[in-house]
């Protein structure tokens, strides 16, 4: 059975993209069979795995082009890229019936070929996120650690209460993402108690600490594993990914 994953925050540079490449390419890792999908017009996810300029994104998709483009990243690791274009798709598909489910119906032609699909949404609270929702079993929040990421996660939930009321009822949230964490600065531990307030468990106990190797390997079209499995951000994820596990989530 496929896990559908959306990770969305509509707050920009909150790491995001990051996560999507580096659950993925954990799960892989792991033998698993991982489709991650760029939802995002900046197509962030697809520079960073290297993909440029395809000449079918998931644009043409949504707006009716059934030739999925898949894109091959490494073993057990796949792409369906972006592009600028999407940015017109909200206004373009605002007047189209079940509007809020055509990705999901994309997604259902394709998700037996795999394990796991991971989808990176935009940041924002629009149609393409509710279309990423209204597709997924799971949403993981990442959260920097800085105040006014956390004053949008009330606003952010209420967003997915709709969702799951109205149009995916099987949607979870499978965990709150602290990145770019420092335990030794007060601000980011009290971010993580105010958080543990307001999701409880849903807190993830692993953290992304802030790490050059992260930033640094988009630039190479890289996950974090490929370009340096031996630093900090690495280790980080393959722990998320082993309390993904442990929490059902994965």
């Amino acid at each position: 059975m496929t896990k559908i994953i959306a990770i969305s925050n509509h707050k920009g540079g909150v790491g995001k993209t990051t996560s999507t490449v580096n659950i993925g390419s954990a799960l892989a890792l792991r033998g698993k069979r991982v489709l991650l999908v760029d939802l995002d017009p900046q197509a962030n996810l697809s520079q960073s795995l290297g993909v440029k300029n395809p000449k079918i994104t998931i644009y043409d998709n949504l707006r009716g082009n059934k030739s999925i483009n898949i894109e091959t990243i490494k073993d057990n690791l796949s792409l369906i890229p972006s592009s600028l274009d999407l940015s017109a798709a909200e206004f373009e598909l605002n007047s189209e019936p079940g509007r809020e489910y055509i990705l999901g119906s994309i997604l259902k032609n394709i998700s037996n070929n795999f394990d796991y699909i991971i989808i990176d949404c935009p940041p924002s609270l629009g149609l393409l996120t509710v279309n990423a929702l209204t597709a997924s079993d799971q949403i993981i929040i990442p959260l920097q650690a800085e105040y006014l990421p956390l004053s949008g996660l009330e606003r952010l939930n209420d967003i997915i209460e709709k969702v799951k009321d109205r149009l995916n009822p099987k949607l979870e949230i499978g965990g709150v993402l602290l990145t770019q964490y420092d335990p030794r600065k007060i601000l980011n531990r009290d971010i993580a108690e105010n958080v543990k307030e307001f999701f409880g468990e849903k807190l993830f106990k692993t953290t992304i600490s802030s790490n050059i190797a992260l930033a640094e390997a988009p630039s190479q079209g890289q996950d974090i594993f490929s370009y340096n499995e031996s630093c900090k951000g690495a280790s980080d994820y393959n722990d998320l990914c082993d309390e993904l596990f442990e929490k059902g989530v994965a």
